[in-house]
C-alpha cells in the first residue's frame, strides 16, 4: 500500500450537495409527486427510531409503540394528513414530533381497536433491536423533547458513519476503515499512530494524513445529512451549531 493511497481518490469523487430531501417534500405541496413521495419515504426510514423511543418515554408499551410508530408512517403518508403539517413548514425533525404529537392525541381520545394501514408495515422496523436500545438507553431526567433532539443527533451520526463505511467498502478499503474509524475522535482510542500504520503497512505520516481526510469526509457527510432534513442548505451551519450543542448536552 503506497502512501497517497489511503481515502484520497475516495474521497474526491462526491459532490457537496444535491436537493435537500425534505425541500422536495415541501415544494410538492399538496401534490403527491413521486419524488416527494420517495424523498419523505427515505427521511422515514432513515430517523424512524427517535419517533419510537419518543413514544416509550410517554409511557407506551413495547407493542403500544410499535403499533404507534407503524401507524404514525401510515397517516403521515396520507396526503390529506400531510397538507395541513405541510403549510407550517419548519425543520423536517421539528416537523415529525408536532405531527407525532398530534397523532398521540388522536389515539389517547379514540378507542384503540381502531388501526390504520391495513395491518401492512409502513417502514421496516426491528422492534427486537429498537427495545433493546431503548433499554440499554441510561436514565434521563431531561424534558422528552430535549432527549428526542439528541437521539435525532445520535441518528445522523449513525446514518453518516453508515454511508462512510459504505464508501470505503465500495472501494475495496474495509481493512483502511476499520483503522482509520479508530481515530474519528480525538483521544477516542488507545490505539497509537504508530500501531495503526504497523496494522496497515504504512508510516505514520501517511496514517495522520488519512485520519485527517477521514474526518474531513465525515464532516462533509454530515452536513449532507443535515441538509437533507432542512428547507434550504442556508440553513446546515446553524443546524450543525445546534446539534453540536444537543449532542454535548
Amino acid at each position: 500500500m503506497t502512501e497517497d493511497k489511503p481515502v484520497s481518490g475516495l474521497m474526491a469523487q462526491h459532490g457537496v450537495f444535491a436537493t435537500t430531501h425534505w425541500s422536495v417534500v415541501l415544494a410538492a405541496g399538496e401534490a403527491n409527486t413521486p419524488q416527494s413521495s420517495a424523498a419523505l419515504e427515505k427521511l422515514c426510514r432513515t430517523y424512524w427510531y427517535p419517533l419510537y423511543a419518543h413514544i416509550r418515554r410517554r409511557g407506551y408499551s413495547e407493542e403500544e409503540a410499535k403499533d404507534l410508530t407503524q401507524e404514525f408512517f401510515a397517516r403521515l403518508l396520507e396526503r390529506q394528513f400531510l397538507c395541513g403539517l405541510l403549510r407550517e413548514g419548519g425543520r423536517f425533525r421539528s416537523f415529525l414530533l408536532t405531527a407525532l404529537d398530534r397523532i398521540l392525541v388522536e389515539h389517547w381520545r379514540r378507542s384503540r381497536a381502531q388501526k390504520r394501514g391495513g395491518g401492512e408495515p409502513i417502514v421496516s422496523i426491528d422492534a427486537h433491536t429498537a427495545e433493546e436500545r431503548y433499554r440499554l438507553e441510561p436514565r434521563d431526567e431531561r424534558t422528552p423533547e430535549t432527549i428526542y433532539e439528541y437521539r435525532w443527533a445520535m441518528a445522523l451520526l449513525d446514518q453518516v458513519l453508515g454511508r462512510l463505511q459504505q464508501e470505503f467498502s465500495e472501494a475495496g478499503q474495509d481493512e483502511l476503515f476499520n483503522v482509520l474509524r479508530n481515530y474519528m475522535v480525538e483521544g477516542a482510542t488507545e490505539m497509537s499512530y504508530a500501531e495503526g500504520a504497523r496494522r496497515l503497512g504504512i508510516t505514520e505520516a501517511a496514517l495522520r494524513k488519512a485520519v485527517e481526510r477521514l474526518r474531513l469526509r465525515y464532516q462533509e457527510l454530515f452536513r449532507q445529512e443535515i441538509a437533507h432534513t432542512v428547507t434550504s442548505p442556508a440553513e446546515v451551519e446553524g443546524q450543525l451549531r445546534h446539534l453540536q450543542t444537543v449532542m454535548r448536552g
